[in-house]
């Protein structure tokens, strides 16, 4: 069968443009050496085209049967399939000039090829990312987005013993590092036989554009540095967020804090994320509009959302990076006990910026978002972080995803919440049940609100009750609160940016 196997395999790249006819023997002849058969014949036929996923299993389970892999952990077998799809997947000059060509067609065209390239290549697995569970909920600040994402496998203890035992290699640096374009991958580091990247030019430097495999949005984006060099916030950042919004304006790019708890999962290595999403946030109206005296030509202002953030927007990219310059250096050092603020404490600063940019009706816009990574003797996780009665639903740091309005929730609530809703609709004691008991309380809170809860819309509320709680989420790690004593205290800051930032109370719009 590994002749009809091989076959498929071929005759699908063909299909999808990995590789052109002429390649066929090439390619069949690589994928025989790789699964040591000497002898091939190209079966008399084939079945009907089936769905890549189903062809690499079987692969795989040929390549455990005659000894090839030894292990059948989830880890062995990406190893294995994306060793597979590299033989099938073509060179990175081939696809950077095939982008190139769809760019001067049109950004978006280049994109959109590229994107489902990434997919048809089994980088972007097709088959585990239709496993998230993703829903809108309603609330006081819009429609919040949700997702469950189960697209990245649990750890198999056999892996994880594996690990232990693996050889340490410093090559490639991190996930993120341009050398991982090709690399085998090892058990503690994936296989990206089948990974290719786009260069790209930000503010004079080079970096690289490629998408997340684990796809938490459409087109879910990264860009990232050629040079391993940690993230920082600063001028420059504004600068190469604008110029990618400027060459991709279908996309929008934004880049996680630079300081701990409030950043990212990789801060050693500079990198955006962006994509063709539009994030709840970009929706929120501006409530409050400010004006910074020699900046007439932008249009700033406090956006109606749960945490801080000041949108500037502009004709002028120039004006609107160096605005957003002034308001970085002044948050770095800004201080307000009154408001338990501190730009340092025994020298660890605190105050950073999470940006987002967009292109929005052909003009620059930023959104900069004040960050606050302090943590205290009640709060150790962070004082602007999800507060402890809300850890059941989410606990992790919130990122630049969730400061946008995405809830990425952890894979543990696809079940629990399932659970849940059956305990509420048999009555059961959910104090009682040691995987439940975590959300009694929560429940108590909201379940008299509704007049009838059946099985028919139990779902439906619980989908409900959890964006609020995200927003109350998003709350905690706002350094200002939606109230009137937190927004006097973010307009004292904003007072200090040119020692002259005015309150025009116009009303709202976008």
């Amino acid at each position: 069968m590994i002749n009809t196997f091989i076959t498929e395999l071929v005759e699908y790249a063909i299909r999808e443009g990995l590789i052109s006819r002429c390649d066929r023997v090439y390619s069949v002849n690589r994928l025989l050496e790789l699964f040591g058969v000497v002898e091939y014949v190209a079966p008399d036929s084939i079945p009907e085209a089936r769905e890549l996923v189903a062809i690499l299993d079987d692969m795989t389970d040929y390549a455990l049967k005659n000894g090839i892999l030894e292990s059948d952990t989830v880890n062995s077998r990406d190893l294995f399939d994306t060793r597979v799809m590299g033989l099938v997947t073509p060179p990175p000059s081939v696809v950077r000039s095939k982008f190139a060509s769809l760019f001067e067609e049109s950004p978006e065209s280049a994109t959109k090829w590229y994107y489902k390239f990434s997919q048809d290549t089994n980088y972007i697995r097709r088959d585990r990312i239709v496993k998230d569970e993703k829903w809108t909920a309603p609330t006081e600040f819009g429609d919040i987005d949700i997702t469950i994402n189960l697209s990245k496998p649990e750890k198999d203890p056999r892996d994880i013993a594996a690990a232990g035992k693996a050889k340490k290699s410093g090559y490639p640096s991190c996930f993120l590092c341009m050398e991982n374009e090709g690399y085998a991958g090892t058990m503690t580091h994936p296989a990206r036989q089948n990974h290719r990247i786009i260069p790209i030019t930000l503010a004079g430097e080079d970096y690289f554009l490629q998408y997340s495999p684990y796809v938490y949005y459409n087109e879910h984006a990264i860009i990232f540095n050629k040079k391993h060099t940690p993230m920082v916030i600063d001028r420059d950042v504004f600068l190469k967020l604008l110029d990618f919004v400027e060459q991709f304006p279908h996309y929008i790019a934004g880049s996680n804090a630079d300081l701990p708890i409030v950043g990212g999962s990789i801060l050693s290595h500079d990198h955006f994320q962006g994509g063709g999403y539009e994030f709840p946030m970009a929706r929120a109206a501006i409530e409050r509009y400010i004006e910074f005296p020699g900046f007439e030509n932008i249009t700033a202002g406090i956006v109606n959302w749960p945490m801080s953030v000041i949108r500037l927007n502009s004709a002028d990219k120039g004006a609107v990076v160096e605005l957003s310059a002034r308001i970085l250096s002044a948050w770095r050092g800004y201080t307000d006990e009154d408001a338990f603020i501190f730009a340092e404490t025994d020298g660890e600063p605190h105050n950073t910026i999470t940006p987002i940019a967009r292109m929005r009706n052909g003009r620059y816009e930023l959104d900069l978002v004040l960050r606050n990574n302090i943590t205290t003797k009640e709060c150790p996780l962070g004082y602007y972080h999800p507060h402890s009665q809300y850890h059941h639903i989410k606990k992790e740091n919130i990122g630049l995803i969730e400061v946008m309005g995405l809830a990425v929730l952890p894979a543990r609530l696809k079940g629990e919440l399932s659970a849940l809703a059956d305990a509420i609709i048999a009555g059961s004691d959910l104090r009682a049940n040691p995987t439940l008991a975590k959300h009694a309380d929560w429940v108590d809170e909201w379940l008299g609100n509704y007049p009838s809860v059946t099985s028919s819309n139990i779902n439906e509320i619980i989908r409900k009750e959890v964006g609020i709680v995200f927003t109350h989420v998003l709350e905690d790690a706002g350094v200002y609160k939606c109230t009137e004593e937190g927004r006097a205290a973010m307009m004292r800051f904003l007072g200090t940016v040119l020692k002259t930032g005015t309150d025009i109370s116009r009303s709202s719009m976008q």
